[in-house]
C-alpha cells in the first residue's frame, strides 16, 4: 500500500475531484451521479470522480490511499461508498476546484474500485467555512484497488447531508452508454460539418455574383474573382461559352485596350495583335514578359496618356446563413503576389530607400514597407502600362484563364470608361441587356474571317 496524499487539501462548494482525462475539463454534478444509488463519489462519468465533502469551504483532513488487494473496512468511519473508476490517461489526480491544488496519484490505466469513507460531515456542514487556525472538522479517505467493475454501493450512511445527497443522485437520469455517446458526438460533429459546409457555399455564391462557379471557374485563379465585382453575370458567361469563344474573347480585349491606350500604333504591339488574330504565338519582345515590360518603357514612341481606376458597382455584404452558428473556416493568409511590370522598379527602389531596423545581437537585418488602402479616386494611372497585361494575358495557355485576365486588364485600361469594353464582351458573348441583366449566354460559333464576332442559337 502506498499513501500518494496525506494531510490536508483545500475545498471550495463542498467538492474535490480526480480527473485523468488530459482533454476534459471535468464532469458536471448531475453527469458525475447520474444512474447511481449513492451520492458522495460520482463516478458516471468516465475518468473522472466528483468527491462530496460536508465543508464548504476550507480545508478538510485527507488521505488516498492505493492498494493491491481489498482494504478492510475500519469502524471509525461514519459514511462509506464505493463505485468502480478507469483512468483515461496514466496522469490521474486529485485536483482541487478552481486549480488551487493538484496531487499526482500514481494510478494504472486499469480497472479499480474505489472505497470513499468520511467522518464528520453533519458537524462540517453547520460549520460551512474552516479559517486557518481553526481546529479541523471533517476527514476523508479515498482506497484505490485493482478489481472488475461493480455496481456502485452504500456500505454507511450516518450523516444527513449524506443522505441528501444519496437521494440526489438517486433522482438523475443514468448517463449514456458508450455507443449512445458516441452516436451524440457523430451527429454534433455532422451538424458542425454541414453548418460549416452552408456558410462556405453562401460564401462562395455571394463572392461569385450570387451562383456557385463551375470547377474550371472556380481553379481559375488570377483576376477572375475581382472581375465578378464589375459584372458577375459576364464572367460566368466566359466561363459557359467554351474554349472557342473565349479564345475570341481574349484578343478582342487586348485589342480594345491596346486601342484605348494608343499602343496599337506601336510597330511590336501591332505585330503582337497580328499574331492574336492569327492564332499565332506572340513575337519578341512580348514572348517574355519582363522583355515587354522593358520595351514599353524604352520605346520613346509610348503614348503618355493616364486613367482613373475603375470603380465596381456596390454590392451587398455577405450575410451568413441565418438559422446557423457561425461556423466560419479559418482561411490561411494569401500568398504574396508577385510585382510585375513598371510598378516592380518603383518598389525595389522604395524598398532599397526604406528604413532598415537592425536587431540586437548577431542576426539578421530586416526592414517593412508597408502601404494602406486602394488608389484613391483622383489617382491617376499610366494607361499604356493599364493596357500592355492585355495583350500579355491573351496568350496564356488556359483558354478561360487568357479571356477573363486580359478583360480585367482592359478593365484597367478603360478606368471610368469600364462598362464600353464589357458591353462589347457581353455582346460577344451572346448576353442581352447589357451589364448583369442576365446570366444566359448563347452557344458560341466563331466565324474565323470575322473575328471578335460569334454568332449562335439560342440555348
Amino acid at each position: 500500500m502506498r499513501r500518494p496524499v496525506q494531510g490536508e487539501v483545500p475545498v471550495s462548494y463542498g467538492q474535490i475531484y480526480v480527473e485523468s482525462d488530459p482533454d476534459g475539463g471535468g464532469p458536471h454534478l448531475s453527469e458525475a451521479f447520474g444512474g447511481q444509488d449513492s451520492g458522495l463519489c460520482g463516478a458516471a462519468v468516465p475518468g473522472a470522480l466528483w468527491l462530496t465533502t460536508g465543508l464548504h469551504t476550507g480545508s478538510v483532513g485527507f488521505t488516498v490511499e492505493v492498494h493491491d488487494q481489498v482494504p478492510t473496512l475500519d469502524p471509525e468511519w461514519e459514511d462509506v461508498v464505493e463505485v468502480s473508476f478507469r483512468p483515461l490517461s496514466a496522469d490521474a489526480s486529485l485536483v482541487a476546484w478552481g486549480g488551487d491544488g493538484t496531487w499526482a496519484l500514481g494510478l494504472r490505466e486499469i480497472d479499480y474500485r474505489v472505497r470513499y469513507s468520511a467522518r464528520g460531515m453533519d458537524e462540517a456542514r453547520g460549520r460551512d467555512t474552516r479559517s486557518a487556525g481553526e481546529p479541523q472538522v471533517d476527514c476523508y479517505l479515498l482506497q484505490f484497488w485493482p478489481a472488475e467493475p461493480a455496481p456502485d454501493r452504500i456500505l454507511r450512511q450516518t450523516a444527513e447531508i449524506a443522505a441528501y445527497w444519496h437521494g440526489y443522485a438517486r433522482e438523475q437520469p443514468p448517463p449514456p452508454t458508450p455507443a449512445e455517446r458516441a452516436e451524440a458526438e457523430r451527429l454534433v460533429r455532422l451538424e458542425r460539418e454541414q453548418a460549416a459546409e452552408e456558410y462556405r457555399l453562401a460564401h462562395e455564391r455571394w463572392e461569385w455574383g450570387g451562383r456557385l462557379p463551375s470547377r474550371a471557374l472556380s481553379g481559375v485563379g488570377g483576376n477572375a474573382r475581382a472581375l465578378v465585382r464589375f459584372d458577375a453575370a459576364l464572367v460566368h458567361a466566359i466561363d459557359a461559352a467554351g474554349e472557342r469563344a473565349q479564345r475570341a474573347i481574349a484578343p478582342l480585349a487586348a485589342r480594345r485596350a491596346c486601342e484605348v491606350a494608343g499602343l496599337d500604333r506601336l510597330d511590336w504591339v501591332a505585330a503582337g495583335l497580328t499574331a492574336l488574330a492569327e492564332g499565332r504565338p506572340l513575337p519578341p519582345p512580348l514572348d517574355d514578359p519582363d522583355r515587354a515590360w522593358r520595351a514599353l518603357s524604352a520605346d520613346p514612341r509610348t503614348p503618355s496618356g493616364t486613367v482613373g481606376r475603375a470603380v465596381p458597382p456596390e454590392r451587398a455584404p455577405f450575410r451568413p446563413p441565418a438559422h446557423r452558428s457561425d461556423p466560419r473556416p479559418q482561411v490561411p493568409p494569401a500568398s504574396a503576389a508577385r510585382i510585375v511590370g513598371p510598378a516592380a522598379a518603383r518598389a525595389e527602389a522604395a524598398l532599397a530607400s526604406a528604413p532598415r531596423v537592425r536587431r540586437s545581437g548577431d542576426g539578421p537585418e530586416f526592414f517593412a514597407t508597408l502601404t494602406q488602402g486602394g488608389p484613391g479616386p483622383l489617382t491617376r494611372m499610366s494607361r499604356p502600362h493599364m493596357a500592355l497585361p492585355a495583350l500579355l494575358a491573351a496568350d496564356l495557355p488556359d483558354p478561360l484563364r487568357a479571356a477573363l485576365e486580359a478583360v480585367w486588364a482592359g478593365v484597367s485600361a478603360f478606368g471610368e470608361e469600364y462598362r464600353t469594353l464589357l458591353d462589347e464582351v457581353r455582346a460577344l458573348c451572346g448576353l442581352e441587356g447589357g451589364r448583369g441583366e442576365s446570366d444566359r449566354a448563347r452557344t458560341a460559333t466563331v466565324r474565323p474571317s470575322r473575328p471578335g464576332r460569334i454568332l449562335g442559337d439560342e440555348p
